[in-house]
């Protein structure tokens, strides 16, 4: 069985890395990491359904096995997670090893869920019955985030990106019209409607 990654980031922005190549008057595009990673991932959750006992068809698959396949998952797992008895315990640096078992991290689980939730429906499954989107599944991911996040010492909470007041920007935008050009003042205003902003003396 091919080992899930343990990486929460190097999968989770599906960001094209996508090339023309040059041939016979064809231009081949290679998969994004994303679809890559996707499609691995699909095929190692269709050799775990075979090799399941019984075995399992993936009109059969429900919540409850997607959850068998998370804990599966975890033997090949390499974040350490403290136990509570451990000294370690909510220690973001350990100074020493410990034996505290190693586990699939929640960011890489989070992940795996999200690509094969999609794969899913993309190889025929119809969108209420996904198992990768039952609240089990949902359940049991929180469960493993505040967990870790205790166990380590980490946070996984996202911070919220400020947006900039609107009365700022605008500020901002005239004070650099003002620098750049003596043009009159309704120049000023196509820069705010129409941004960016032309160079000097386009508008005229």
């Amino acid at each position: 069985m091919e080992q899930v990654p343990d990486s929460p980031h190097s999968d989770h922005s599906g960001a094209s890395l996508s090339s023309p190549v040059a041939g016979a008057g064809t231009t081949v595009a290679s998969p994004s990491r994303y679809e890559s990673q996707k499609r691995r991932d699909w095929n190692t959750f269709g050799q775990y359904l075979r090799n399941h006992r019984p075995p399992l068809s993936l009109a059969r698959c429900s919540g409850a096995h997607v959850l068998e396949f998370l804990r599966y998952l975890d033997q090949f797992g390499k974040t350490k997670v403290h136990t509570a008895a451990c000294p370690f315990f909510g220690h973001p640096a350990p100074p020493a090893p410990c034996p505290c078992p190693l586990r699939q991290a929640w960011g890489s689980l989070d992940a795996l869920v999200g690509r094969l939730r999609a794969a899913y429906e993309e190889n025929g499954g119809r969108p209420e019955n996904n198992p990768f989107g039952a609240r089990a599944v949902r359940l049991y991911l929180r469960e493993v985030r505040d967990h870790q996040s205790r166990a380590r010492g980490v946070s996984y909470e996202k911070k919220k990106r400020k947006k900039a007041p609107a009365a700022a920007v605008i500020s901002s935008s005239s004070a650099s019209a003002s620098h750049e050009g003596n043009g009159p003042h309704h120049h000023i205003h196509q820069h705010h409607q129409m941004p960016p902003p032309p160079p000097p003396g386009a508008a005229a």
